[in-house]
């Protein structure tokens, strides 16, 4: 929608989700999206075998439980198999689908076999981080299409490998920033980009929350019916340890890429996307493991900047506060010469300018895996493709690789290479565990 459109549409300006501590409306509008996709399937008349998308998912514990209990909600799509190293969660992940379709889909430990299995069409990736890259290109090598949640790669060389499997077998790659499908995101987006706000030179991205402590636990056994090898895959060999296991895993550089991963990837990609930038020329960052005192590797305070020939981006997470900026806990900024627009998943509205302008939330998660399915379909390229997830990834990779050498680093973004800083580029990509290689992309 372009921002002419949205203006003459009958907005209710009489009242804005003005804190993101009321994004559970946007929760709220979500829910009302689901019932809406459920009335939609059960007026539609049933699509046929050939029409139908078989998916199976790999990864099935919070993220991956939901995604896969939206797409079971889609008319068109069969979740046929599930896949995961942990036993335990079978049940759940199970029934999640069982409630919705009538009938339990098939479960795999080793998504090896997912691959194997010609009658799936796409596969939903929603391991941790160090496994996205190789089972993104694997599953393009195998034919299938894949939704990989965010962020898409471990590292940048990942994400630049991942392009180039998606291009060279020709797969629909479609990356988890579902901001991408969501109508208020995009007509705000279309606001900045359409000059009412004058030049923008500056844009912020954060998130700013009260994460727990995780303590700090000793090695032991990894629990029945888990698959620690598998799990670890490409990852260096170490002891188990409940720490590093479920979720946790995000605050440890071997498997994660701390809060910078986790939430700067969706709001530094609205960041670039309202600023139509890519990859900056140079990075600093400063923060570090000031207020948890446990296991954690990554930063719970951290401020990124990103220079750009015309503009600067900066991001800031704080994990132990409440008091987020301009009022929301997890938004983007835009700064122009004459007015600011602040948006989050709960909508967006613009400060400065003579006439209120603003926008309720629009719902995400299931447009976004609409939007997948129907270029599964179409072979056309999704609203978050491979390479718009690669790029705002790598923002966040980029930031860390500045916070870890502690120093500002200069970035070369046609070669993907820092000028003259070893220490810099070897955090570019990592050491890969046999048998676990990057998958060539012949």
């Amino acid at each position: 929608m372009n921002v002419d459109e949205f203006l003459k549409r009958a907005v209710n300006r009489r009242q804005f989700l003005g804190s993101s501590a009321k994004n559970a409306a946007g929760v709220a509008v979500g829910m009302v999206g689901l019932a809406g996709a459920t009335a939609a399937a059960a007026s539609a008349s049933k699509a046929t075998a050939s029409e139908r998308v078989r998916v199976a998912t790999i990864g099935v514990r919070n993220q991956g439980k939901t995604l896969t209990t939206h797409l079971a909600s889609l008319p068109d799509v069969d979740v046929v198999a599930l896949c995961d190293v942990d036993e335990s969660l079978r049940p759940a992940a199970t029934s999640a689908v069982s409630d919705v379709h009538g009938k339990s889909p098939h479960w795999e430990s080793d998504f090896r076999r997912i691959l194997d299995d010609r009658s799936i069409d796409a596969v939903v990736i929603a391991t941790p981080d160090h496994w996205h890259a190789s089972m993104t290109i694997l599953a393009c090598q195998a034919g299938k299409d894949v939704y990989v949640e965010k962020p898409v790669s471990h590292n940048v060389r990942e994400g630049q490998q991942m392009v180039a499997a998606a291009r060279r077998y020709g797969r629909v790659v479609q990356s988890g920033l579902q901001q991408r499908s969501g109508s208020h995101f995009q007509s705000a987006v279309d606001f900045v980009r359409s000059g009412r706000l004058g030049a923008v030179h500056l844009a912020k991205a954060w998130t700013v929350h009260r994460r727990k402590p995780i303590g700090h636990k000793r090695d032991g056994v990894a629990p029945d019916g888990v698959d620690y090898d598998l799990w670890l895959g490409p990852a260096p060999l170490r002891a188990f340890n409940p720490n590093r296991f479920h979720y946790n895993w995000h605050w440890f550089w071997d498997y994660g890429t701390g809060e910078l991963g986790n939430w700067g990837t969706h709001m530094l990609d609205v960041a670039r996307w309202g600023l139509g930038v890519g990859l900056p020329t140079r990075v600093s960052a400063s923060g570090g493991r000031f207020h948890f005192d446990d296991d954690q590797e990554t930063p719970d305070t951290l401020v990124v900047q990103y220079a750009y020939p015309r503009a600067t981006i900066v991001w800031e997470h704080r994990l132990w506060s409440t008091h987020g900026v301009e009022g929301r806990s997890a938004a983007a900024a835009f700064y122009g010469e004459l007015g600011t627009l602040v948006v989050d998943r709960g909508g967006w509205k613009v400060y400065d300018l003579a006439e209120t302008i603003a926008s309720d939330a629009s719902e995400q998660p299931i447009a976004h895996l609409r939007n997948f399915v129907d270029c599964i379909k179409s072979r056309s390229r999704p609203a978050a493709d491979i390479e718009t997830g690669h790029v705002s990834s790598a923002l966040c990779h980029l930031g860390n690789i500045a916070y870890r050498v502690g120093r500002e680093v200069a970035f070369v973004p046609e070669t993907a290479t820092f000028t003259s800083d070893r220490e810099a580029n070897l955090l570019l990509s990592r050491a890969y565990r046999s048998p676990w290689e990057l998958p060539s992309v012949a």
